[in-house]
């Protein structure tokens, strides 16, 4: 009977390391805006759903770095649902606090622009394996806004 047992076992955990999950990419990091509180950066993240049906996303989680410096971290909750058999673009607006970014003054240089580091955790609900993060991250360069940006 224990035979019986374990060899259902090796059948199900195979069958459910073979299932197709849902892939995702980091495509880019733009600016986006300039506010009193700070600049807002749009990261693009292209999320592709194998499934016919719509997967629900729990939580989108980031932190941005530069200088080997925390600069930014947030959650994006609730931001809606994949679509069945789609590839789905994700835009998640990173914001940094102009403090932040005066203290950035040594990496900004004279290229006017900053070395950054994301990293994001797409958390969505699949059915029969509850939640599950895909991390994903980028590195580049990113330009600041100039005086044209801001007015």
């Amino acid at each position: 009977m224990s035979q019986l047992l374990d060899k259902a076992k090796n059948f199900v955990a195979e069958k459910v390391a073979n299932i197709k999950k849902p892939e995702a990419n980091l495509d880019d990091v733009d600016f986006k805006d300039v506010s009193r509180e700070g600049v807002t950066y749009n990261a693009k993240v292209s999320v592709s759903n194998p499934y016919g049906t719509a997967i629900p996303i729990c939580e989108i989680s980031y932190t941005f770095k530069s200088a080997d410096r925390v600069i930014a971290s947030g959650k994006m909750e609730d931001p809606g649902s994949l679509p069945g058999n789609e590839k789905t673009v994700l835009e998640v607006p990173v914001k940094v606090p102009h403090n932040i970014l005066v203290s950035l003054v040594r990496d900004i240089g004279a290229d006017w622009d900053i070395d950054y580091q994301l990293d994001l955790g797409l958390t969505i609900d699949l059915p029969l394996f509850g939640d599950f993060t895909i991390p994903l991250s980028r590195k580049g360069e990113i330009k600041l806004p100039t005086l044209s940006d801001v007015f």
